[in-house]
């Protein structure tokens, strides 16, 4: 599998977006479509992107009854995305139920991939606002399994927990891991981060980066950047 750097494109309009995108002459990277844009301006902007040329991650992290999360997730399959996601926390009933529904007729289907923790989720927090008492790793490791039994090809964690992942998983279980910045940059409302070359280092197949590239002053030279370290 080959690594690659997912741009997380967390703009409010398709005019912003389209904007960031038009920098980028000579390069079509991979960009993450959460929850922000895709509800400012709908589907539509998930296919004018893919018209562009760019594969797309559209991160609305799914997690309701089974059969609702299937019902979304067929719609979702229509668009012609290149990887979705669910909240592991929704259950492996869930997760199946969402396997089944991005499955289109024909038997293809996006990567779909579940989010275990949240990259700005803490010990201290998951115990007190969640009271899962459990280590955080455990947790996580947990809620991986979980993804793999139901079908899943794999999980969104942070890149510290990339490594152990595939060790629990197999080396074939995509991690993709937000929470990575550059040595020189801001850790912003991340608490568990690494830079992209330790994230390669440790495992990640997929890095999400945002505003390290989306806010620099060369969002071109950032990504070049970015790609050098975690890709090479």
């Amino acid at each position: 599998m080959g690594k690659d750097v997912i741009v997380a494109c967390d703009f409010s309009s398709k005019e912003a977006v389209m904007n960031f995108l038009d920098k980028f002459e000579n390069e079509k990277p991979f960009v993450k479509i959460g929850m922000e844009l895709y509800y400012a301006e709908g589907p539509a902007i998930v296919k004018e992107i893919k018209d562009r040329g760019h594969k797309i991650f559209l991160d609305l992290k799914l997690h309701d009854i089974p059969n609702t999360v299937k019902k979304a997730m067929s719609v979702l399959a229509r668009l012609g995305v290149d990887m979705c996601n669910v909240h592991a926390g929704g259950t492996v009933a869930m997760m199946e139920a969402a396997v089944e529904g991005l499955t289109r007729e024909d038997g293809t289907r996006p990567l779909i991939i579940a989010v275990t923790q949240l990259t700005s989720t803490s010990q201290e927090r998951m115990t007190q606002d969640l009271l899962i008492n459990e280590p955080i790793d455990k947790v996580v490791m947990h809620y991986a399994a979980n993804a793999k039994k139901a079908g899943l090809d794999g999980v969104v964690c942070s890149p510290l927990e990339a490594g152990k992942v595939h060790e629990v998983c197999g080396d074939s279980f995509v991690t993709v891991t937000p929470g990575v910045r550059f040595a020189d940059g801001d850790v912003g409302d991340q608490v568990r981060v690494m830079t992209p070359a330790q994230a390669k280092a440790i495992g990640s197949d997929y890095i999400v980066v945002g505003r390290p590239i989306t806010a620099a002053e060369d969002p071109v030279a950032a990504y070049k950047r970015c790609v050098e370290e975690f890709v090479g």
